[in-house]
């Protein structure tokens, strides 16, 4: 199998090195492309970037002059691959702070079939303190969840007293999906973290479909698929480790709800609500 993978990189070069270290330590020998495309970030990062793309021939560094945000981000690294690197075969896409194990190339290759079959394979999410983030949404949000989203995205205070307000009773209001992560299955919506893009996907599309800066892009792969009749698929057996929103992180907290209310704003677009 030959791989691409493409992660975007803003301010955190650190993570991009460790992810990428995770790579290469594990395939030897394989043929596999990593490309890192920066959104713009700051001299020292740029700086440490260069350095590992100069100690490492597998990794080409993309320095955007724009901060692109997070799925157009990955569509420059995607066209680049699909332009200089035709031999690739499976993208692996996504955010820069994840770890790869040793059997990640193996557990790709055990399920061939399946990477044939659909064209987005969502992977075992499983964060450093063991919380597992995939099967991201297996079916459609309920009304009433939708009804909290929008109240979210009235008011930064609304919004601040939700997320404590879920912190407090997350014990019986988180969603359950996740607890089926032993489950391979068809789901809705993948965790935005990493995704596998299959051959199939590339018969079918050019890009990922990139409406937002940032947030929702769960929602967005899945209406892309949804119009042409697939799913993505959940498979448990491909696992990675997410070290958790290093990018988001970065973010002031007004600044990234901003950034959620107007991918909101685009996600109604398509999903509606009805209150009465």
């Amino acid at each position: 199998m030959r791989l691409g993978f493409v992660f975007t990189n803003y301010n955190n070069s650190g993570y991009t090195e460790n992810a990428i270290k995770s790579i290469v330590n594990y395939n030897r020998g394989k043929l596999f492309k990593i490309i890192v495309v920066d959104n713009l970030s700051d001299k020292e990062d740029v700086i440490n970037l260069q350095r590992i793309e100069k100690e490492n021939s597998k990794v080409s560094v993309i320095y955007s002059d724009v901060n692109l945000g997070y799925f157009k981000g990955l569509n420059l690294g995607i066209n680049y691959l699909r332009s200089n690197f035709k031999e690739i075969d499976y993208m692996i896409v996504g955010n820069n702070d994840v770890l790869f194990p040793e059997n990640f190339y193996t557990s790709l290759l055990n399920n061939k079939n399946k990477l044939d079959k659909y064209p987005v394979i969502s992977p075992n999410i499983i964060t450093a303190d063991g919380f597992h983030q995939n099967p991201h949404v297996i079916n459609k949000i309920g009304k009433i969840r939708e009804i909290i989203y929008d109240i979210y995205h009235l008011n930064y205070f609304f919004a601040k007293g939700i997320v404590r307000l879920a912190k407090l009773t997350h014990f019986f209001t988180d969603r359950k999906d996740e607890e089926q992560h032993e489950i391979a299955q068809e789901i809705h919506q993948g965790y935005g973290a990493m995704y596998i893009l299959s051959p199939k996907f590339f018969q079918l599309f050019e890009n990922l479909w990139s409406p937002t800066f940032l947030m929702y892009e769960e929602y967005f792969l899945s209406k892309q698929l949804s119009d042409k009749g697939y799913n993505v698929f959940y498979e448990p057996s491909i696992h990675l480790t997410h070290l958790m929103h290093a990018t988001t992180d970065k973010l002031p907290g007004k600044l990234k709800w901003k950034y959620s209310k107007a991918s909101h704003r685009e996600y109604r677009k398509y999903v509606k609500v009805k209150y009465v």
